[in-house]
Formats: C-alpha cells, structure tokens, sequence
C-alpha cells in the first residue's frame, strides 16, 4: 500500500519559520506536517503556509504532504481544497474511496509517513544541509527518490 510519494528528501515542518528556514538551503524538498496535523491545525492552514512560504522561493522544487492521521473525512477535504499528497492512516475507514478521489484528482494518498528530518528535534538546523544535500546527489542509491 505504500508507495514513494516525494521526488525530494522529506523535511518536517511546524510553521512557518521552519518552512522559510528549510526553503533557504535552496535544495529540492518535500515539505511534510507533523503528525496528525490535519486533525489540530487544519488542512486550510497547511495550504496557506506552503503557499506563503514557497512565494519567496518560486524556483525551488518542493512538494508537500499534509498528515491525516486516521480521519478520512480531513482528508477528503484536503483533496477538495487541492491538496494532492496526503498521508492517511489504513486502518482508516473510507481509505479505499480516499485513495479512489485523490487518484482522480491526481493526487496520492500514502498509508504511511515518508522517512524524514524533524525541524523539532535538537541539532535538526545543523544537520539540514547535509540531510538535503545527501539525498539529492544523483546516483544516490539511499535516497528511494528513483
């Protein structure tokens, strides 16, 4: 059920700070919520962040992926809002026709959280470069970026 649903090393972010501060190494990334963040912070709230935060940065190459912990119904409405990556958990009820929308929207429902660098964690800001850097060497064969 899970597929590789980021071209980029995934980094998490809690706001927008985070976002700026991981945009500015000027890699490619894919940006990732915190855990179950649709469920206390809101898919509209994600959607804004990422659009103020890569405005600044319209040449990156970045993707994004709200967490949704087991709730279908955020889900669904981050789909509707344009959302297009999504993690949700499989046990959810309604995984199937969540999948089935994001699909037909051409977007991506994954059933588990991509391997990332928490911007939480201590020393996450000094190790951000390499994290980056490293996962985006061509020929990388760690980097599960294809």
């Amino acid at each position: 059920m899970s597929v590789i649903a980021q071209r980029y090393p995934a980094v998490v972010i809690h706001g927008f700070a985070d976002a700026r501060a991981v945009l500015s190494v000027g890699a490619p990334v894919t940006l990732l919520s915190a855990e179950a963040a649709a469920l206390y912070a809101g898919s509209g709230w994600w959607r804004m962040l990422i659009a103020q935060a890569t405005a600044g940065y319209p040449d990156a190459g970045c993707d994004d992926i709200l967490d949704c912990a087991d709730a279908s119904g955020l889900a669904l409405g981050a789909l509707r809002i344009g959302l297009r990556r999504i993690v949700l958990h499989p046990s959810a009820s309604g995984w199937d026709r969540v999948a089935a929308t994001a699909a037909s929207l051409g977007g991506l429902v994954l059933a588990e959280r991509p391997p990332a660098l928490d911007m939480a964690q201590p020393g996450a800001a000094r190790r951000l470069h390499d994290w980056l850097r490293v996962r985006t060497t061509p020929g990388d064969s760690d980097n599960g970026l294809g």
